[in-house]
C-alpha cells in the first residue's frame, strides 16, 4: 500500500515536471566580462517561481491601482455631492433672505398705502361732514323760502280779496251816488281807482317775489341733488376703501388662528376714550327716523373704528420679526432630537440687535436654566414671547417697551451650540409656532 502511493507520487512529479519543461524549457543567462564568460542556469522549476511571482505582484498592484481609483473616485463624488449641497443650500439660503427682504418691502408699501388710504379717508370724512352741514343749511333755508313763499301768497291772496271788496264797494257806492254832487263821485273814484292801483301794484310785487322764491326753491332743490349724488359717490368711496382696508385685517388675524372679535373686544376695553373723527353721529332728539345719509355715515365710521382698533391689536400682536438684519433659519418649531423644540432659531452674527415683535411688558430679564439670558414680554390677549441665549439684555422687568425697540443682543449663552436667537411664543402659557404668525403677516402684505 505504501509503494503503491509513493510510485503514484512520483509519476505525478515527473508529469509535472514534463509540463514545466515544455511550458518552460531549460534557459541559460550568459555573463561575459572582459577576460571570462560565465552562464546562470535557469532551471524551468525557477522559471516557473519567477514567473508566479511576477504575475501575482502583477495582479496585486492591478487590484490595489483600482481599489485607489474606486476610493478616489468615491471620495471625489461624495465631495462633489457635498459641495453641490451646500452650494444649493447657499443660494436656498439667498433666496429666502431675499425674499424675506421683499416681504418687508411689500410691508412696508402696504403699510404705507395703509397710511394713505386713512389719509384720505380722513380728508374724504370731513368733506362728507362739510357736505352734510351743508346739506341742513340749504334744507334751512328750503324751509325758510317755503314759508315766505306761503306767507307770501297768502298776502297776495289777502289783496285780492281787498280789491275785489274795494270795486264792490265802488259799485255800491256809484249805485248810491247817482243822484249825489258830481265832485263827490269823482273824489270816490279816484280814492277807489289809487287803492285799486295799489293793490294791483303790491299784487305784483308779491308775484314777482313768488316767481323769485320758487325759483330759488328749484334751484337749491337742484344743488341738493347733485350734493346728495356727490353724497353717495363719497359714501361709495368711503366703503369700498373701508371694505378692502378691512379685509387683509380680518384675514391676517383668521390666518394667526385668533378671534378677531374677542380682540377687538378687548381692545375696545382698554381704549374707551370717546370723541375724534371716528365718533358716531350724534341723531336729531325730534322723534324723526334718521336719514340714509346719517345711517350709511355711522356704518362707514363703525368700520373706521373697528379699523382703529385692529391697528392698536396689530401693534399688540407679534406679526414682526424679532431680527431686522440679515439672518438664516437654524431649527424650527417641532420635534428634535426626540424633544420638543417650543420655538424657532434665527442664526445671525454674535451681536446682532434683537427686537420686541409687539408691544408689552418685561416680565423677566436675566439668567434662566438653558434660556441663558433670557427676556420674556407679556403682551395683550394673553401672548408672550421669550428671546433667549443673549450675549447683552438692554431692559429689566416692568420696562413697557413698544414693537421694534431693542431689547438685547444675539449671543451664545445657555445651552446652545453656536450663536443665534431661540423665538418662542406661547399663548396662556402654552407654546406655539411663532412662524404661524409671521406667515400670517407676511402673506397678508
Amino acid at each position: 500500500m505504501g509503494n503503491g502511493t509513493v510510485q503514484s507520487f512520483e509519476g505525478i512529479g515527473h508529469r509535472l515536471r514534463g509540463v514545466l519543461e515544455r511550458v518552460f524549457p531549460e534557459q541559460r543567462v550568459f555573463l561575459r566580462s572582459d577576460t571570462d564568460t560565465k552562464y546562470i542556469r535557469l532551471s524551468p522549476a525557477t522559471q516557473a517561481i519567477a514567473w508566479s511571482g511576477s504575475a501575482v505582484f502583477v495582479g496585486w498592484a492591478i487590484i490595489a491601482t483600482a481599489i485607489l481609483l474606486m476610493d478616489s473616485i468615491g471620495s471625489g463624488s461624495l465631495r462633489e455631492q457635498a459641495e453641490r449641497e451646500r452650494t444649493l443650500y447657499e443660494e436656498r439660503l439667498a433666496d429666502l433672505s431675499a425674499e424675506r427682504d421683499l416681504r418687508a418691502e411689500e410691508a412696508r408699501a402696504a403699510q404705507e398705502r395703509f397710511n394713505a388710504a386713512l389719509a384720505e379717508i380722513s380728508e374724504m370724512q370731513s368733506a362728507l361732514l362739510d357736505s352734510e352741514d351743508r346739506r341742513k343749511e340749504l334744507e334751512t333755508g328750503i324751509d325758510v323760502i317755503q314759508t315766505t313763499l306761503r306767507r307770501t301768497m297768502k298776502e297776495r291772496d289777502a289783496a285780492r280779496e281787498e280789491a275785489e271788496v274795494a270795486l264792490a264797494r265802488l259799485d255800491g257806492v256809484v249805485a248810491e251816488t247817482e243822484t249825489s254832487p258830481v265832485e263827490d263821485t269823482e273824489t270816490t273814484l279816484d280814492f277807489l281807482t289809487a287803492a285799486l292801483h295799489t293793490a294791483a301794484e303790491e299784487r305784483d310785487t308779491m308775484a314777482m317775489i313768488a316767481a323769485e322764491a320758487k325759483a330759488a326753491a328749484e334751484e337749491m332743490a337742484y344743488e341738493k341733488r347733485l350734493m346728495e349724488e356727490r353724497n353717495d359717490r363719497i359714501f361709495t368711496q368711503l366703503e369700498d376703501a373701508v371694505s378692502i382696508s378691512l379685509e387683509p385685517l380680518d384675514e391676517i388675524f383668521a390666518s394667526a388662528g385668533l378671534s378677531a372679535d374677542s380682540i377687538i373686544e378687548t381692545v375696545r376695553r382698554g381704549y374707551s376714550g370717546q370723541g375724534g373723527p371716528t365718533t358716531p353721529l350724534t341723531f336729531s332728539t325730534k322723534g324723526s327716523e334718521p336719514d340714509p345719509d346719517s345711517l350709511r355715515a355711522n356704518s362707514i365710521l363703525s368700520q373706521l373704528d373697528k379699523m382703529n382698533l385692529y391697528r392698536i391689536a396689530l401693534q399688540k400682536t407679534p406679526f414682526s420679526l424679532p431680527l431686522k438684519s440679515s439672518f438664516r433659519f437654524t431649527s424650527g418649531f417641532g420635534m428634535r432630537w426626540g424633544r420638543m423644540h417650543n420655538g424657532t432659531d434665527f442664526a445671525a452674527g454674535h451681536g446682532t440687535p434683537i427686537y420686541s415683535t409687539a408691544d408689552g411688558v418685561v416680565i423677566h430679564a436675566g439668567w434662566q436654566s438653558g434660556y441663558g439670558r433670557l427676556v420674556k414680554i407679556q403682551h395683550e390677549f394673553g401672548i408672550e414671547t421669550r428671546y433667549a441665549h443673549m450675549s447683552k439684555i438692554r431692559v429689566k422687568v416692568g420696562d413697557r417697551v413698544s414693537r421694534g425697540d431693542r431689547i438685547g443682543d444675539m449671543g451664545n449663552s445657555g445651552r446652545s451650540t453656536g450663536t443665534h436667537l431661540h423665538y418662542e411664543v406661547r399663548i396662556g402659557g402654552k407654546p406655539v409656532n411663532p412662524m404661524t404668525y409671521i406667515k400670517a403677516a407676511r402673506d397678508v402684505f
